[in-house]
């Protein structure tokens, strides 16, 4: 693929888009094949590229039931898909590349530049690679120790399978499983090393491998780079403060934490503070929560994991921004500061653009889908709605019954939401033209607030 991008005019967003595009609709024949069901029938080209873009855009919302659906050959193309979805198909591309000898040219530097989200094109080559390498030994990790419970619960083959499959859906932030029936998890929720495996791998994974990087080459907070320090600060807040609202509006629900044993609550509770931020899985059932416990799930699912991480939603960064933006302005300074340094005005804007863009979205097709799925509850359908934008794949159980209007407004967000509300703009508008002669025009002032 990437030989022809020296021969067509396409900027590097747009390259990204049609690159998925390509490899989405790849999954989606190759599952629509007889040999991919259980059955022996086609699922339909609807529902197959639905799972396919699910799949790539690694979501994990799914219109059939993933673990007793398909064949090994349907599970092998699905997770064949969340890796290559998880990592990028220009990281792929650049390991098959190296591989075979190929120089990378600069055009093509320019894609995994815009693809991983990185600020120069120094070293971004040895980057991807490390990035290949370290998401190789996490996924090989995850699968060993997974293996310790799948193994002697389905045998060494098919253990080997679910390890490897959940270890790579997890690291990638997929949230798809293939226990089977719509059980997702919630058979384990009150096993250690399953739910501590899966909540590492999905915390690893949503980090982003710039900042990856910099903790295996610094190993010190206070000489991690800026960004770094703000995804950390903002993931540990995350997980913190969900950690203990999760406990104290599920605690006596007896649809969720309330049966469960006080050990099995804090594990459930935990896990439930961390996957809405696009993992996709569940140990509790989701459609029970609590409506402030749905609103919450909703939130984390708008903001999501870190950039250039395998994660979707605004980021973590992002709102991290925001946030010190905020602060500053009730401080009456100008600047937005944080950890001792200013972040600049143009990181600032395009923060906020971002979330502009992605509300937008989110209150646009909200709206449309509770024209055409008048069968659910506005809270059914927007949690449908931020869940595939956010890339993270709960649901409360709608997924299946969506019409076909309805799976293809899910399926252009899942799309919107892995690429990037900034990068679908970019690509969808036309080639910027440089400001001749740098006008500014004259400043005056607007009444806010």
């Amino acid at each position: 693929m990437l030989e022809y991008i020296e021969k067509i005019k396409l900027r590097p967003a747009q390259v990204l888009v049609l690159g998925f595009g390509i490899v989405i609709l790849i999954g989606g024949i190759l599952l629509n094949l007889p040999i991919a069901s259980q059955s022996g029938n086609s699922m339909g080209f609807l529902n197959a590229l639905f799972t396919s873009t699910s799949a790539v855009c690694v979501t994990g919302l799914a219109v059939v039931d993933t673990g007793t659906h398909f064949t090994v050959f349907g599970k092998t193309v699905l997770v064949v898909l969340i890796q290559v979805g998880g990592l990028g198909f220009m990281s792929m591309a650049t390991l098959i590349f190296v591989l075979l000898g190929k120089k990378i040219s600069l055009k093509e530097r320019l894609v995994m530049q815009e693809a991983l989200n990185q600020n120069n094109l120094s070293g971004l080559v040895k980057f991807t690679l490390y990035i290949l390498v370290g998401t190789f030994i996490i996924e090989a990790f995850g699968a060993l120790f997974l293996s310790f419970r799948f193994i002697p619960e389905y045998g060494f083959l098919k253990g080997i399978g679910y390890s490897v499959f959940h270890s790579i859906s997890a690291f990638c932030n997929a949230g798809f499983d293939i226990v089977g029936y719509g059980r997702s998890l919630t058979p384990y929720v009150g096993d250690v090393v399953i739910n501590f495996t899966i909540m590492s791998l999905i915390v690893i994974g949503g980090l982003g491998f710039s900042v990856m990087v910099d903790i295996f080459n610094h190993r010190g907070f206070k000489k991690l780079g800026l960004h770094s320090k703000m995804v950390l600060l903002i993931t540990a807040l995350l997980i913190g403060l969900g950690f203990i609202a999760f406990l104290l509006l599920e605690w006596h629900n007896p649809e969720t934490l309330g049966n469960l044993s006080f050990g099995k609550k804090l594990l459930a509770g935990l896990f439930q503070s961390i996957t809405p931020r696009t993992a996709g899985f569940n140990t509790i059932d989701i459609g029970q929560l609590t409506n402030a416990s749905l609103l919450l799930t909703i939130i984390f699912m708008f903001i999501g994991g870190s950039p250039a991480s395998t994660a979707g939603g605004v980021k973590t960064a992002t709102m991290g921004i925001i946030l010190f933006l905020v602060i500053s302005v009730i401080k009456g300074r100008e600047d937005t500061e944080l950890f001792g340094k200013r972040v600049s005005r143009s990181i600032v804007h395009r923060a906020i653009v971002i979330v502009v863009i992605a509300l937008t979205l989110i209150m646009v097709f909200t709206m449309v889908l509770t024209i055409t799925e008048q069968g659910h509850s506005f809270m059914e359908i927007l949690f449908e709605t931020v869940s595939a934008f956010g890339t993270v794949g709960l649901s409360m159980g709608i997924t299946s019954e969506l019409s076909g209007i309805g799976r293809v407004v899910i399926m252009f967000l899942m799309f919107a939401g892995r690429l990037g509300p900034l990068t679908i703009t970019l690509a969808l508008a036309r080639q910027q033209r440089q400001n001749k002669g740098n006008i500014k025009y004259p400043e005056d002032k607007i009444l806010v607030g």
